[in-house]
């Protein structure tokens, strides 16, 4: 590990002052913000990141989970993954999201990791943690050994000919079909960014992932509440039990009423290069009989942008099927 110089923030303002001191919030930048650090430090001994500057936030009282004026909840950028995945109102009212939490990592980690650290999760593609391995994400126009490499765990959708890693958080792809919002601190103020705006698409310039830019320190999450009568549920498919990242996974926000599907989310993980919403999957079931034809002719919709290659072709037919199991699994007797 190279040497760094570790602040300790006074104030979420002071946090912003400290980290705006860097040309840039994305990969390469001189500052980074530490809290859990279950990502950044592993980064940072591979060689991966090196910045010169850590800014310590995880004490500025941004662990809190709160209930929001409009009925939902609002989740401090520092409380821990676990804390939140028990949490009553969560596990209640958000089962999507606890579900999601509880199938990532270890119990180890999530007693450390916090909700922006897994907001931010860099991907595990093993190209981008290999410093001998070209990587656009890591150093932009290098070019990427993954296109002719290792496939398995790489996305296809979203990708674009300068980049293939998948976004490894589970808790993303829940929060895709929350509709949550990212409440954002910066040099210029207050902001709000849609959780649908705040993962970028590689395109041509992978190495930028978020909306974030140089100083901003996410403070918190809001959720918006749900209509009485909603389910939601996550089903994640890897290669074993437990810590490990999906292969596949599916979240999913569903209310019937009359016997027709009147409101669905579908997000996907472990396939895209960043949390997936599956809109024309959603648009073809919207008003329609929960019925096991219309969700299977949904999920083949949902994949049907996909560009897969020779390692992660079978990734095409899991994604389906894991769409058609999620709904089956939170529809129950709805399904008909």
């Amino acid at each position: 590990m190279r040497p760094f110089e570790l602040r300790r923030a006074a104030s979420v303002d002071d946090a912003v002052l400290l980290g705006a001191a860097s040309p840039t919030a994305q990969q390469g930048a001189t500052v980074r913000y530490l809290a859990g650090g279950t990502t950044l430090l592993d980064l940072m001994k591979l060689d991966i990141e090196h910045p010169a500057h850590v800014v310590q936030i995880a004490h500025l009282g941004l662990d809190r989970i709160d209930g929001a004026p409009d009925g939902g909840l609002s989740i401090g950028a520092t409380v821990r993954n676990s804390d939140l995945a028990h949490d009553e109102r969560v596990r209640k009212g958000y089962t999507v999201l606890s579900e999601a939490l509880l199938s990532g990592a270890s119990g180890q980690l999530r007693n450390m990791a916090t909700t922006a650290g897994n907001l931010l999760q860099r991907t595990r593609c093993v190209y981008f943690r290999d410093p001998h391995m070209v990587c656009n994400k890591r150093a932009p126009g290098s070019g990427c050994d993954a296109m002719e490499g290792y496939h398995r765990n790489l996305a296809l959708l979203g990708t674009s000919e300068h980049c293939i890693a998948t976004n490894p958080s589970d808790m993303n792809v829940a929060l895709v079909v929350l509709d949550a919002r990212v409440h954002v601190t910066g040099l210029h103020g207050k902001r709000e960014i849609a959780i649908a705006n705040f993962h970028l698409l590689p395109r041509d310039t992978p190495h930028i992932e978020t909306a974030l830019v140089a100083g901003d320190l996410v403070t918190h999450v809001t959720l918006p509440p749900l209509p009485d009568g909603t389910r939601s549920g996550y089903l994640k498919l890897r290669d074993r039990a437990s810590y490990e990242f999906a292969l596949a996974s599916c979240a999913i926000v569903l209310r019937v009423a009359d016997g027709k599907v009147e409101q669905i989310r579908i997000g996907l993980g472990g396939v895209a290069t960043r949390p997936w919403r599956a809109v024309a999957a959603e648009h073809l079931l919207a008003g329609q009989p929960l019925t096991l034809a219309n969700v299977e002719a949904a999920a083949a919709a949902a994949l049907a942008g996909a560009q897969p290659r020779p390692g992660n072709a079978f990734k095409v037919e899991l994604a389906r099927r894991c769409i058609v199991q999620a709904i089956r699994n939170v529809a129950g007797e709805d399904l008909q």
